[in-house]
């Protein structure tokens, strides 16, 4: 048997690792790119692009689903056992719904993304747990990848018995590799006789793994380096699950530690081709990750749901609580933001299922702003539900009281910040691609590998676009009475426009000032992300708004009201954004982040402070030996900068 080896990879390498995994083409439409660039490309986005639900087939598996959820999950008893019952199981299976995606033709439901991420909602809203299992096992295992990239014997090996229930898996973290793919251990060569391959290796948090059929395995090729994606099959020689992970939320998921030893894959089980694992995993995760944030807004509804019957009820000084202000700001920014919410994940999903549209910003951004929203929507509803919502469903309902689980929901939802991608590393992806126009043009001056002859064969190209692109961005029109059949939200789209402008201007300033230590910059450049996603919600939030109007939806005058007030609050958001960009204290805290990390401030985590534990600068200066305190500039600290790659699972 032989070791998987511990790979160390310097920065150059992990870059370049990084970079050969990204899209680098943009042969299709993409709004959120289009912004970052100062263009509004209001016609991707309007017409509002999501789907109908009035399919009939679609219509009738929903009410099922609905009906099933009531019947026969209880997502208390699954969050304090830790397990799922059988009959959940066996029911999720007789629904269809471990092929929901899989095309009809391999025994699957055929279902469009904008019906998969309705169902998530709906599935998620009611128990979070039943959505992982559901997700982790549709969007990133198996059936995706195989569906995009698979051979079709692969395809006709392994769909079919996904759809019928067969759980998969995906395996990509390990315990020493994270976001920083080129340090992956999992190793894999061709066996002696060429007809398989052999791996070996060591993978964390494979979200099913503890009871999963089928697993897509990421492992980089001793000979070459490169990575590759595999169908393996937990049941074969070699294969051990070494431990069962538990979490503060999700408690049935069956996160596995998975083992790999001298495990032999047939030949034809390699997915898509040599060396392209890392770009199979992020294509993969362009639309998987779409099902987190259909989910945040199902949980988000239903605890919208509860406070408001709270609020309406709950009496204190003689008055509902939600007639307070204080309670009532809290319910409004919960109504408008839950708007927001399911214009950005309709919008994404919708994107998803028109053929021309590369929606890898989209989706991205609507993993990051659903996930975030979520979880200060969740803390706003435990804090209106005060002391009943820190309690447990079991303890109230023990008391006589309605029990509705605040608790558990933010327990659950804290993860969504990490799964698929955590904030930060999303922030990174959407910053890299919303630089990549101005690196294609001008990377050159700003690469210090790059040689003065190449500098200056640059210049034309870099002169021709710019002397277009740079006062365009400065003369574009974005008063009244421009957008005027938006109507009363006409002021916001005005805005889009003229910020949208502003928020490329700002990136290419950005480039001028920091140059090649703009990846480094990264509280800068997840301002300017920051904007971008708020950008797309105010868009998205008006267009769907604008849909229901044209479509003579009952709620269309609510509608209008909710992105309202979304986007008066977006707007402080986004000013506020622009005035940190070169207002800040990043520098300061760059610095004193050095010192902590050098334990200078290792005191502060003593409960009782002893003089004979100073460290030596504090005993220099009890002793009359005064030490000048440590420059807080720009150049004490810069940060290591992080490399946006596909999460594990």
């Amino acid at each position: 048997m032989s070791e998987p080896d511990r790979h160390h990879a310097t920065e150059a390498e992990a870059r370049e690792v990084v970079e050969a995994a990204r899209q680098k083409e943009w042969t299709s439409s993409s709004f959120m790119r289009e912004l970052f660039l100062g263009n509004l490309r209001l016609e991707v986005i309007d017409p509002f692009p999501a789907g109908s639900l009035e399919r009939p087939e679609f219509v009738e598996l929903y009410e099922k689903v609905e009906a099933f959820l009531r019947e026969q999950v209880d997502p208390v008893a699954i969050d304090e056992s830790g397990e799922y019952p059988e009959h959940v199981i066996e029911g999720l299976r007789r629904l269809g719904l471990f092929g929901m995606k899989i095309p009809k033709e391999y025994g699957g439901l055929g279902l469009r993304q904008f019906e998969y991420d309705r169902l998530m909602q709906l599935i998620s809203g009611h128990d979070p747990n039943v959505g992982a299992l559901l997700s982790a096992h549709q969007s990133i295992g198996v059936p995706q990848p195989l569906k995009l990239f698979g051979s079709e014997r692969l395809k006709e090996k392994y769909l079919p018995r996904c759809a019928r229930g067969a759980i998969s898996a995906f395996a990509l973290t390990e315990p020493d590799v994270g976001s920083d793919p080129a340090r992956l251990a999992t190793t894999v060569e061709l066996a002696p006789d060429g007809e398989g391959w052999i791996l070996n290796g060591e993978k964390l948090w494979c979200t099913n793994g503890t009871f999963a059929e089928l697993l897509v395995v990421m492992a980089r090729h001793k000979e070459t380096g490169k990575i590759s994606a595999f169908v393996v099959e937990s049941d074969w020689p070699g294969v051990e699950v070494v431990h069962r992970c538990r979490f503060m939320g999700l408690r049935a998921i069956g996160n596995a530690v998975l083992r790999f030893r001298d495990v032999r894959v047939p030949k034809e089980n390699l997915i898509g081709e040599e060396g392209r694992g890392l770009k199979i995993a992020l294509v993969t995760l362009n639309t998987g990750r779409l099902a987190l944030p259909a989910g945040a807004c199902g949980t988000v509804k239903q605890a919208l749901a509860a406070v408001r019957r709270w609020a309406g009820e709950r009496v204190q000084w003689g008055v509902p609580i939600g007639k307070h202000e204080a309670i009532a700001h809290m319910l409004a920014d919960m109504a408008a933001s839950s708007y927001a919410m399911d214009a950005v994940s309709e919008c994404a999903s919708g994107l998803a299922d028109r053929p021309g549209y590369d929606i890898r910003l989209e989706a991205a951004a609507a993993k990051e702003f659903n996930t975030v929203t979520q979880w200060k929507l969740i803390d706003t509803a435990m804090q209106i539900r005060g002391g009943r919502g820190y309690e447990t469903e079991r303890s109230l309902a023990a008391r006589g009281e309605e029990p509705i689980g605040i608790e558990r929901q933010m327990r659950d939802a804290r993860i969504n910040r990490i799964f698929e991608g955590s904030s930060e590393i999303m922030h990174l992806f959407m910053a890299r691609e919303a630089v990549d126009k101005h690196l294609e043009v001008a990377g050159a001056l700003i690469d210090p590998r790059a040689s003065v002859w190449s500098r200056l064969a640059a210049l034309p190209r870099i002169v021709a676009f710019y002397a277009w692109w740079y006062p365009s961005r400065w003369l574009g029109w974005g008063w009244w009475p421009r957008f005027g059949r938006y109507g009363r939200l006409a002021r916001w789209i005005r805005f889009v426009e003229r910020n949208c402008r502003k928020l490329a201007r700002s990136i290419f300033h950005g480039m001028l000032v920091h140059r090649a230590k703009l990846e480094r910059k990264q509280a800068f450049l997840f301002r300017l992300v920051d904007v971008g996603m708020e950008l797309f919600a105010m868009a998205a939030s008006v267009s769907r708004a604008r849909a229901m109007r044209q479509a003579g939806h009952p709620a269309a005058a609510q509608a209008e009201a909710l992105a309202d007030v979304f986007c008066r609050q977006a707007r402080r958001r986004v000013q506020a954004s622009f005035r940190a960009l070169w207002r800040n204290d990043d520098a300061h805290l760059s610095a004193l982040a050095r010192q902590v990390l050098a334990g200078e401030h290792a005191w502060l985590e003593e409960v009782l402070y002893r003089p004979e534990r100073r460290t030596a600068p504090e005993a220099q200066l009890a002793h009359g030996q005064p030490q000048p305190p440590p420059a807080l500039s720009a150049r004490a600290a810069e940060p290591e900068p992080l490399r946006a790659a596909p999460a594990g699972s």
